[in-house]
């Protein structure tokens, strides 16, 4: 089921839960976005494959297929849609999990719809948001990122991120040498702190670090306090 409403672009929802469906609908259609609702893992899985969405809203608990499976599909296929997991259990193995399969971010019911919204909309400027023009390629040792084609490379092969690791590794390397606190990340790369814990940082961060591959140790942890971008 589709509503038309797509000046900023398709969303896909993958809900079974008819009123919570329904609520998810309501809110991202009055802030502009079309919607695309499906009830079942199998059809969200297709639903995503053929029509493109900007973004997928997809809950974890599916009849079918489970929204981490959804995504984890997704991402063996080079997909790199943005995905925020809805999630009934306050379980922080649940969203390490998601995190871990290229999950962008994640909201735990019951939850404010306001927020999905504000959620879906910050990882939207993230993955397609263009940087200033003055913002030039950041290098720290191997590793070489391009803020305006949002691309990384390490010792000159293409490293693919999601786009939130991506602005978590631009935010590190903007400023190398820095250390930042996790609670600096969760403020400066998802815009919010207080709904989050500061073990969604450690798990992006070691998901950045395994795609840099040998290049991993521009990253480093600087203990009790945070990370810094260091060559």
């Amino acid at each position: 089921m589709t509503v038309d409403a797509p000046g900023r672009g398709l969303i896909l929802v993958v809900e079974d839960e008819p009123a919570i469906a329904d609520l998810v609908r309501l809110y991202l259609s009055r802030d502009g976005f079309g919607v695309h609702l499906e009830r079942d893992g199998e059809a969200g899985l297709s639903a995503a494959r053929r029509l493109r969405p900007v973004a997928c809203v997809l809950d974890i608990a599916l009849p079918g297929l489970a929204g981490t499976e959804i995504c984890r599909r997704l991402r063996e296929a080079g997909d790199w849609t943005p995905v925020i997991f809805l999630t009934a259990r306050d379980d922080e193995v649940d969203r390490i999990v998601g995190l871990e399969l290229g999950a962008d971010d994640y909201v735990t019911k019951p939850f404010s719809p306001r927020e999905l919204v504000a959620r879906v909309r910050a990882v939207l400027r993230r993955a397609t948001g263009a940087p200033e023009a003055a913002e030039r390629t950041r290098v720290v040792g191997p590793v070489t990122l391009d803020p305006t084609r949002r691309t990384v490379t390490a010792a000159g092969a293409p490293v693919q991120l999601t786009s939130t690791e991506f602005d978590l590794l631009a935010h590190l390397m903007a400023r190398p040498g820095r250390v930042f606190t996790r609670e600096e990340l969760l403020a400066g790369v998802w815009g919010y702190a207080a709904h989050a814990g500061t073990r969604t940082v450690d798990v992006h961060v070691a998901q950045v670090r395994a795609k840099l591959g040998a290049a991993a140790g521009v990253i480093r942890t600087h203990r009790g306090v945070g990370y810094a971008a260091d060559g």
